[in-house]
């Protein structure tokens, strides 16, 4: 360090005094040169960046800085480094290297610069002092300080097991990458290792830069990088590093990444760094290394992806005959990796809306989603990996219509959460089926038998005579419907039909339906007759009844379905007349009331006169 106070010429004892007093009192304006606290150990190969500070200072704001190197065998022999006002300033061993740049001063602000050294040589090992040429008025404070530079072997390897082949791998896929790295170091330093990812054109976040992945730092944590989706990832368990004990002291970095995405596609890096904590308490980057592991392509599977029916085209059935459609799944990739959700959907022949039949959820549990066709007996397979079957045992008429089935794949996750998207859901080209059935002719009429007067009270019979025409067997079933009297009348408790109200049904296996509670009864007089009767008939029971029928046969393996023969009788009107008693109610309580009235107002008028005749009386016998 270098310190003037005045001249420096000798000076007696008592002006060295004064000075000391003078030093003090105006030691705010005292020039202070400082540099970090040493000694620095720098690794050789790599950049020593030395900081310089001046404060307290007098002149202009900008501030010059020479820098001298102090070897250790030669402490009092100063060699002149560089410098920011002389461009001849440096000695022999600087001159080149400063004409080259890799000897410099760089400028942070006026008043302070740094020392840059890009590759260090053994040979620079020594005392760097900093000095700035006085601008001030007088000599006052301090005008250089100095560090101590170490010089350390580069000792710091990084390899790696396996280099990536850039062969294409399909989304949802596994990536694991190793990376050895090691130091010899007599000094107390610590190694990060970071994976790194610079994506590809037309990956997401394309460019030059490197994406961070995940990091071992310097503090011996692992840390996933920032600012990206890989901090959501690392958090999920989809990204890993683990550090394992290798060979020949090395330590071995292990990068997973469980679940592949296409913006994953690029050129990854190992780098490897080793760290050191200066004298300050900061923590300094001394020697990197940064190795290539090769490029990665990452297919996505909406290009990859194939979900075809089998077989193609028409299918033309009998009723009662089996039906196999088979799902083929291709493009997924490992199939141990990823879960899949099939579904076989179904449409009407002309259209209209998809139903879902049956579905394989990523669970393999089968589910029906659709009762007819469950009626004839099904199942649904996974034959082979890829190969999804759905059988039903017995096809009826409503089984016809349009099949396709539809995948959805779960990129990476073999057991995703109820509410997780897939990756993707393609379905295949539509399969007809379509039904040969046999002839169903099928007639109704309706009878209401009168007696001489159906009156309120009385129990009603309307009789549905039914004629079916098939060459199998057969059931039908039968529905009895009223339209009120008035068209807007209308009770929301009861099944609806064409304006009118369900109000019993006698099903093709003999099962009796009343709805709402009615006082109804429904039978089978006879093969072809059936009855319905109204008990106590009421007022709101008045209106127009009609039967509808619908044939129902028996398949091949005994099951039975709607074979879609269906017809509706005309519609009969029911009047209820009233009962002799409800004629003569009214008469009688009209008469009644009278009479009481009258009654009631005679002996009014009586009992008043003859309290007024009383009490003249009384009157007259007090005179």
């Amino acid at each position: 360090m270098r310190v003037f106070c005045g001249d420096r010429r000798s000076m007696a004892p008592w002006r060295i005094a004064f000075i000391g007093l003078l030093w003090e009192f105006h030691c705010c304006v005292c020039r202070e040169v400082s540099v970090p606290a040493g000694p620095l150990y720098r690794v050789a190969g790599f950049s020593l960046s030395l900081p310089c500070t001046v404060t307290g200072y007098e002149g202009p704001r900008t501030q010059d800085f020479e820098w001298f190197l102090y070897h250790e065998n030669a402490k009092d022999q100063q060699i002149g480094v560089v410098s920011t006002r002389d461009t001849g300033f440096p000695y022999a061993p600087f001159q080149g290297r400063v004409r080259s740049g890799e000897v410099r001063v760089e400028r942070d602000s006026d008043d302070k610069a740094r020392l840059i050294i890009q590759r260090l040589r053994p040979e620079d090992q020594g005392r760097y002092e900093c000095y700035t040429p006085s601008t001030d008025t007088r000599y006052l404070g301090t005008y250089s300080s100095s560090v101590d530079v170490k010089v350390i072997p580069d000792t710091l390897l990084i390899t790696h097991s396996r280099i990536l082949s850039g062969q294409p791998v399909i989304e949802g896929a596994e990536l694991q990458l190793t990376c050895a790295a090691s130091i010899q170091s007599e000094q107390h330093t610590h190694v990060s290792v970071t994976f790194s990812v610079r994506g590809s054109k037309g990956a997401e976040s394309a460019g030059h830069n490197l994406r961070e992945i995940i990091a071992f730092d310097r503090h011996l944590r692992v840390a996933p990088g920032r600012g990206g989706a890989y901090e959501k990832r690392y958090r999920d368990g989809e990204i890993a590093l683990e550090k394992r004990n290798g060979d020949g002291g090395r330590d071995l970095y292990v990068l997973k990444m469980s679940t592949l995405a296409p913006g994953d596609s690029g050129a990854y890096f190992c780098e490897a760094v080793q760290w050191i904590r200066d004298p300050t308490g900061s923590w300094e980057r001394i020697a990197q290394r940064t190795m290539e592991l090769g490029n990665l392509t990452v297919q996505p599977l909406a290009e990859t992806l194939a979900v075809r029916s089998r077989p193609e085209g028409v299918v033309s059935l009998q009723t009662g005959s089996p039906l196999t459609l088979t799902c083929q799944v291709s493009g997924v990739g490992v199939w141990n990796r990823s879960a899949l959700l099939v579904q076989w959907m179904r449409r009407g022949p002309a259209g209209g809306v998809e139903v879902e039949v049956a579905r394989m959820g990523t669970d393999s549990v089968v589910s029906w989603g659709d009762d007819a066709s469950r009626a004839g007996g099904g199942s649904m397979e996974k034959e082979a990996d890829g190969k999804f079957s759905l059988r039903l045992f017995s096809v009826h008429p409503a089984d016809a219509g349009l099949y396709r089935c539809a995948v959805s794949v779960y990129a990476g996750r073999l057991t995703p959460g109820p509410s997780s998207p897939a990756t993707i859901t393609q379905r295949s080209e539509w399969v007809a089926v379509n039904l040969k059935t046999d002839d169903v002719r099928v007639s109704a009429t309706i009878d209401l038998p009168h007696r001489p007067l159906l009156k309120r009270g009385s129990t009603v019979t309307l009789l549905c005579n039914v004629s079916v025409l098939t060459t199998g067997s057969a059931q039908v079933e039968v529905q009895w419907i009223q339209k009120p009297e008035d068209p807007e009348r209308k009770d929301v408790t009861l099944s609806e039909d064409r304006g009118g109200r369900v109000l019993a049904t006698l099903t093709y296996d003999g099962l009796t339906r009343i709805y709402n509670g009615s006082e109804l009864s429904v039978d089978r007089v006879s093969p072809g007759c059936y009855r319905l009767r109204v008990f106590s008939a009421r007022e709101e029971d008045q209106g127009h009844y009609m039967c509808q029928v619908e044939v129902w046969s028996q398949d091949p393996h005994g099951g039975w379905y709607n074979t879609g023969g269906r017809t509706e009788s005309r519609t009969v009107h029911l009047y209820l007349y009233a009962r002799v008693a409800d004629l003569l109610l009214v008469p009688l309580v009209v008469g009644v009331s009278s009479a009481l009235f009258v009654g009631v107002l005679i002996i009014a008028t009586v009992t008043c006169c003859f309290m007024n005749r009383l009490a003249r009386q009384r009157s007259q016998i007090r005179k």
